[in-house]
């Protein structure tokens, strides 16, 4: 195949992604100099169509960045109001009372969002600003120059199957910038790609994560309480998994219900979605939903490795933002305000190396702010709380974490700063040393199978392309994982998208139905023998969420 040739458009900082992080960045920049270029890809077939997250919103990060946001309409309405948390059990519910937890644990001050709808908003102020921002344009590839990273190849359509050009292929374009912010969300396939080429985690904790799932219910009126927040821990989880809910009480009649299951978990039997599903049959929460209706679903990767698994954060040519750079707080379940910040901090440093000159050096000011400044004081209080979880369990992580959350408050820990130890992958367990799991059949009333959910994400692909899903051999699902592990692909995508087939008289067959694919990245992150490989579909295609 002969090369490509394709056009090249020139940038002061090319942005992929237009989450939190990414628009923030892109704002800040503007706000400190109207006459820089600066460039928003976003894959998904709009802004926000790609945005899943809880969630509670902290606003510290968006008073930073557009302090009178109320005055400017910003969709944020709904301050929360009642803060719970239960231990459930199969049939039953304890309370924890609210102030023996840290004060970092308080919602109050907070808001109920829809963080895509958030960012259609943020987008609205960008483009204001003279930002400009392609939806539907997926970055495809990095494009150097020596050792340095110049830019982005986007816009790229039409491969046949095989990856060849189509009739009606577009080659699309490169967008060079002086910087590149990569703000991809959690496992960005370009993200990952520097990780590793410039080696950014020598030296760091492993990355975790866990995988969120949520779906929004209308109630009945008369069930529903306006800016009520409610987490659990325990049941269905008990010691197969870490993880949580979150039942969020939204407008409109609407509540956001979501599930967390840490990946860290070594059954390969075990069904994250089947455990959400079976979760919404508890007694507490099934008379919540009782009378009401489902109206959206969605799923996302979280990473939660914290502050000893941040990477280093610039490269040369530009640096990580957000959920790139893995920076939620976990024990909160929040990062929409440190993704704002970062996107801040990033701009802050691009503007004044380029007002300088120095533009290509490495932004050392921004990696400066981030670990010294409010999101590495944030995280750092929290780190030991993941891996006491991972190390002691449930109950002894919740009191030790707690006691740790304190004592983090005045300044130390009694702990310093544990190790996650193994990846999430590597945790894994074999098949013969676990057992099946009985799940019971979706009810179709609270509980849903896979495809019928997936319908409510909106999701397409086209088709004819290559598929976004790639496997390093394609061998090692039926010949290691299969035997080795009952090839766990079958049950930890939340979407459907992976089957092994056995049909009488034929060998089984590996099956990925990768237009399914609602973009979580799990498969990325689980797979026991790291041999799944998620890349950017064409620009516009995967879920396209209302307001997620």
């Amino acid at each position: 195949m002969s090369e490509i040739v394709r056009e090249a458009m020139e940038y002061d900082v090319v942005i992929v992604g237009a989450g939190p992080a990414g628009l923030s960045a892109a704002i800040r920049l503007k706000q400190l100099d109207s006459d820089l270029s600066v460039v928003v890809l976003e894959k998904g077939s709009e802004v926000g169509a790609h945005i899943l997250s809880g969630a509670v919103l902290d606003p510290s990060g968006l008073d930073a960045l557009i302090p009178d946001w109320k005055e400017r309409g910003a969709p944020i309405k709904v301050g929360v109001k009642h803060d719970n948390f239960y231990m459930l059990g199969e049939a039953g519910k304890l309370r924890v009372p609210n102030l023996p937890m840290p004060p970092l644990m308080n919602n109050h001050g907070n808001y109920i969002v829809s963080m895509a709808n958030v960012c259609r908003w943020m987008a609205e102020q960008a483009e204001e600003l003279g930002v400009e921002i392609f939806p539907g344009m997926a970055a495809s590839e990095l494009v150097y120059d020596g050792a340095r990273v110049k830019g982005v190849v986007a816009g790229e359509f039409g491969k046949n199957p095989d990856g060849t050009p189509g009739d009606g292929y577009e080659p699309g374009m490169e967008l060079h910038g002086k910087y590149v912010f990569l703000s991809e969300g959690v496992r960005g396939s370009l993200s990952k790609e520097v990780i590793a080429k410039y080696e950014l985690s020598k030296g760091k904790e492993p990355q975790k994560f866990g995988l969120g799932m949520k779906e929004i219910w209308e109630i009945d009126p008369e069930k529903h309480r306006e800016g009520t927040v409610t987490h659990t821990m325990g049941w269905p989880l008990g010691k197969n998994a870490g993880g949580g809910s979150f039942i969020y009480h939204f407008e409109n009649n609407q509540v956001l219900v979501g599930f967390v299951v840490h990946l860290n978990y070594q059954n390969p039997y075990l069904s994250p979605y089947q455990e959400f599903q079976r979760f919404k049959h508890h007694p507490m929460v099934a008379e919540l939903l009782k009378g009401g209706k489902r109206v959206a679903y969605g799923a996302r990767a979280i990473s939660e490795g914290g502050f000893q698994s941040i990477p280093k954060l610039t490269f040369p040519g530009g640096a990580l933002l957000g959920c790139s750079a893995g920076l939620v707080n976990v024990p909160r379940i929040k990062g929409n305000h440190n993704a704002m910040l970062s996107g801040k901090a990033a701009a802050e440093a691009a503007h004044e190396a380029i007002k300088a000159g120095r533009e290509g050096d490495e932004l050392t000011a921004y990696e400066k702010v981030v670990r010294e400044g409010a999101i590495g004081k944030d995280l750092k209080k929290v780190r030991n709380v993941k891996p006491m979880w991972s190390k002691w369990g449930l109950m002894p992580s919740l009191a030790l974490g707690g006691f740790d959350m304190w004592t983090n408050t005045l300044g130390f820990s009694l702990f310093g700063t544990m190790s996650h130890g193994k990846t999430d992958a590597a945790a894994t367990g074999e098949a013969k040393d676990h057992q099946p799991i009985d799940y019971p059949k979706p009810d179709g009333v609270l509980s849903f199978d896979r495809l019928t959910n997936v319908a409510y994400s909106f999701t397409n692909h086209e088709e004819s392309q290559p598929a976004h899903l790639t496997l390093k051999d394609p061998s090692i699902p039926i010949s290691v994982n299969l035997p080795k592990y009952a090839e766990p692909a079958q049950r930890y995508c939340p979407a459907g998208v992976y089957e092994v087939v056995s049909e009488e008289g034929k060998d089984p067959r590996f099956v990925i139905n990768f237009q399914n694919c609602v973009h979580c990245k799990t498969c990325d992150i689980k797979d026991p023998s790291q041999n799944i490989n998620w890349v950017t579909p064409q620009g516009g295609d995967g879920p396209n969420y209302p307001n997620m």
